[in-house]
């Protein structure tokens, strides 16, 4: 490999034609620790089909958009993504990779990073650039989400990190100039000893609630399964989604895809309740960034009060029914 790393890459996400929001969010990160190191910003996407145009992501911070259009990747398969992955960054030689914590991220970087010998940082919640040395100062939970550490990759390039979605904010599209480019890669990355059959999903996946504005979370407080109907219906009135914490989808109250925390999904709604949850470290690290928050808990010292903007102390069995009066009523339904 050469010496020269003078480029920060994303490994954006198309799936079925549409590209997720997490690439431009980490294309507008990329583009912040590109200019702190007077690097450029590079947006991979793998496709067989688009709704949008390429040219979009520059507006998001790319400098320029590579594309490799082809019917291998109508369907995830982690060998033909990797093999890819590792042609393009021999090939560029990049200081820094990115991509989503999402289920097809976190499959295939790790084998990137094995394949090109360097290290990678999963679950990032920072990035920034330490201005001494230039190194990428990659932030994540550790040790249960108790502290936090801060991991530099001094010696192998590419520094590479995988970040959850609506960990960073999508920045605002502006016209600027760039460049896209499609790659034709060699035939022999095309071929895999892996045989997709078919992909099956997960229930509650069809809504993601990462897209919502609001999102009605429960915790163990609940009591049962049957409490969450409550939220739901207090979700529908307000067109938002439901989330979770993790003893519930444990205790199969509700389906793993609610999750929300350290080990479930990030989300930054513009509202969000938290009904009956204490506020773990490991929760509020998944919606602290929420815009307004609203807990309803009989424990005064729960520590989601803290970071709160309207907290109801009392019994939420009674407290979320009157809210889903008062909206009704407001919606003229009563």
């Amino acid at each position: 490999m050469s010496d020269k790393h003078n480029n920060i890459m994303v490994i954006g996400e198309v799936r079925h034609g549409r590209l997720l929001p997490v690439t431009l969010e980490l294309t507008g990160k990329a583009r912040e620790l590109a200019d702190k190191k007077g690097e450029n910003v590079i947006t991979l996407l793998f496709f067989d089909e688009l709704d949008f145009s390429p040219e979009e992501v520059i507006k998001y911070g790319a400098d320029k958009v590579l594309c490799v259009k082809n019917e291998n990747f109508s369907e995830f398969n982690q060998e033909i993504y990797t093999n890819a992955i590792v042609k393009i960054i021999n090939d560029i030689n990049p200081s820094v990779v990115l991509t989503g914590a999402t289920s097809s991220g976190r499959t295939f970087l790790p084998a990137v990073a094995g394949k090109i010998n360097t290290g990678l940082t999963a679950d990032c919640t920072g990035l920034d650039i330490e201005p001494e040395t230039g190194l990428l100062l990659q932030t994540r939970p550790a040790i249960g989400g108790n502290i936090m550490a801060t991991i530099k990759t001094p010696t192998h390039r590419p520094q590479m990190a995988t970040v959850r979605p609506k960990n960073f904010p999508k920045p605002e599209p502006v016209e600027r100039k760039g460049e896209v480019e499609y790659l034709e890669l060699p035939e022999e990355i095309y071929k895999t000893k892996i045989e997709v059959e078919k992909f099956v999903e997960l229930e509650g996946e069809n809504v993601n609630i990462q897209d919502l504005d609001v999102i009605v979370s429960g915790g163990k407080g609940l009591k049962r399964a049957e409490s969450y109907d409550m939220l739901r219906e207090l979700a529908g009135l307000l067109e938002g989604g439901v989330g979770a914490t993790r003893p519930p989808v444990e205790a199969k109250w509700i389906s793993f895809p609610h999750q929300v925390g350290l080990s479930g999904k990030v989300v930054s709604p513009k509202v969000y309740f938290a009904v009956g949850l204490s506020g773990t470290v490991q929760h509020m690290a998944g919606m602290q960034t929420s815009e307004f928050i609203i807990a309803v808990n009989k424990d005064k010292e729960a520590p989601i009060f803290n970071i709160s903007n309207i907290g109801l102390y009392g019994d939420l069995f009674e407290i979320v029914p009157k809210i889903i009066e008062a909206v009704k009523k407001e919606k003229g339904m009563m």
